[in-house]
């Protein structure tokens, strides 16, 4: 799927929007390709999303976190929630909006697996589950059964309100650090080391040390996805040798770099 150019990608996402909104069908499922670079900005849905990348990366922000969603990832976004997405590459996005489901307060990533891939890549054919056609309303069933199925990946990252320590933080994910200090950003602050990891938690919900990590794995999953080599992404993202990195990475994700960016290259097949 090709734009000739950014009014066309605006038209379908328009028509994507009023298409969710006015639907009387209880389950709405769409596929749409973005080119990297754009920006969806704010807006909300009625429904809660399952936002799937197939392919692609792309970072969705609220006013207190940031979400990125790799290759054969979702992000679930409960409704009601003011959001804006970046595509950091082409993205092609499936998305399946969901009237009756309910899901806390704050968006989580989900691992996609195998049998949810071939739902979506079957029922965005049909957008809509069709109640004259039995095989239609099995498709959507089992993919709403499927979901909540699916491993949580903690590919969030929450950002602070304070502006002077989100200043911090945006800094951080331009150049990150895995050695950057407490006490560091505690006197950039003037603060305390006690008084600034009692804010930082206050803040994020998380400490300065697990927030470090993920935002290092979160700046390099651009880089992975692109085809940077695992070394290379290392040290741009602040790690000393490639093993570190690689160690931190299959702590969060499960895999290695190498074993995660092939199962993405099998997946996308």
């Amino acid at each position: 799927m090709q734009f000739a150019n950014p009014n066309d990608i605006n038209t379908l996402i328009m028509q994507g929007f009023d298409l969710v909104e006015h639907a009387a069908d209880p389950v709405v499922a769409l596929r749409r390709q973005y080119p990297g670079g754009l920006l969806i900005p704010l807006h909300r849905h009625s429904r809660t999303q399952f936002l799937y990348a197939r392919s692609g990366v792309a970072l969705v922000a609220t006013e207190r976190g940031r979400w990125m969603i790799p290759p054969d990832h979702a992000l679930l976004i409960p409704r009601g929630i003011e959001h804006r997405v970046e595509m950091f590459s082409g993205v092609e996005m499936q998305s399946v909006y969901m009237r009756d489901y309910e899901h806390g307060d704050y968006p989580c990533v989900l691992s996609v697996n195998e049998l949810t891939r071939s739902l979506l890549a079957e029922v965005v054919k049909l957008q809509k589950p069709d109640k004259d056609d039995e095989r239609s309303r099995l498709l959507f069933d089992l993919l709403m059964h499927e979901i909540t199925r699916l491993p949580v990946r903690e590919l969030g990252l929450p950002f602070p309100e304070k502006p002077a320590l989100a200043v911090l933080c945006k800094e951080f994910l331009k150049a990150p650090d895995p050695a950057a200090s407490i006490d560091n950003w505690a006197q950039r602050l003037s603060m305390s080391r006690r008084s600034f990891t009692r804010l930082f938690r206050a803040q994020t919900g998380v400490s300065f040390v697990m927030w470090r990590q993920q935002a290092c794995i979160f700046a390099s999953l651009p880089k992975l996805a692109s085809g940077e080599s695992i070394t290379s992404v290392a040290f741009d993202t602040g790690y000393e040798s490639a093993a570190a990195f690689t160690t931190m990475f299959k702590r969060m994700l499960g895999a290695s770099p190498r074993d995660y960016m092939r199962q993405q290259a099998d997946n996308a097949e």
